[in-house]
């Protein structure tokens, strides 16, 4: 009888080490390169631009030590809020105009005539304030709403302040009496923001500071409108 011959041991030993390595290194195979992440953009710096409205040697009140600027609507009380607050109004009232003039001064109107009674208040209390203090207090509380009408009466934020003030008309109608005073502290911040803003934009020019790029093309003055030639006729 004739037996067939086995392959040889050590072969089929290394024809099973060969096949398993293989298979270890295809579980342990490196992941695919990914691509490398691109280089956040260059941001351009320049220096900051006269903001619109501005002119070489304004008048710029100076930072105070908190770095905010001084208004005449600091520490106020909640009735001197509303009170400011009314006072805002009645300059945008006068002084805004465009497409939004008529329902600026038809809505403060009609918040004199609907705030009848917390507005009086307002003022009592605030004037009470100030006659609390000594002195001739009448003279001070006059005083200090000619530094607020001007401040408010300011070109140089306009359009801003109006677009914030026929914000206000439009929700003041709603808000509960209780809670006016702090309406008008925030409303009041908000209107002011403008004119601080302003300050900071011409504080930033004068100082020669380096601003991104996009922010100096938001708040340079437009260029002047190109003449049009005319024909003949």
């Amino acid at each position: 009888m004739r037996f067939q011959q086995s392959a040889p041991v050590a072969s089929i030993t290394g024809a099973l080490f060969i096949a398993a390595l293989l298979a270890g290194c295809a579980r342990h195979a490196a992941p695919p390169p990914t691509a490398a992440a691109a280089p956040p953009p260059v941001v351009a710096m320049v220096p900051a631009p006269l903001p619109a409205g501005a002119r070489p040697g304004m008048n710029v009140p100076a930072r105070l030590p908190d770095g905010s600027y001084p208004t005449p609507n600091r520490a106020l009380s909640g009735a001197g809020a509303l009170w400011h607050l009314r006072s805002a109004l009645n300059v945008a009232a006068l002084a805004c105009r465009g497409a939004q003039e008529a329902t600026i001064v038809a809505q403060y109107n009609a918040m004199l005539a609907a705030r009848k009674a917390e507005l009086a208040n307002a003022q009592a209390t605030l004037q009470a304030e100030y006659r609390a203090g000594g002195g001739d207090w009448q003279d001070r509380f006059d005083d200090q709403m000619t530094r607020l009408y001007n401040f408010f009466a300011q070109d140089l934020a306009r359009d801003a302040f109006c677009a914030g003030a026929a914000d206000t008309l439009g929700a003041i109608a709603t808000v509960p009496a209780a809670t006016l005073p702090s309406f008008a502290a925030e409303r009041l911040a908000a209107l002011e923001r403008p004119f601080t803003d302003f300050f900071a934009a011409y504080d930033r020019w004068r100082a020669g500071q380096l601003v991104p790029a996009t922010v100096a093309a938001a708040s340079a003055p437009p260029p002047p409108p190109r003449a049009v030639a005319g024909t003949a006729g």
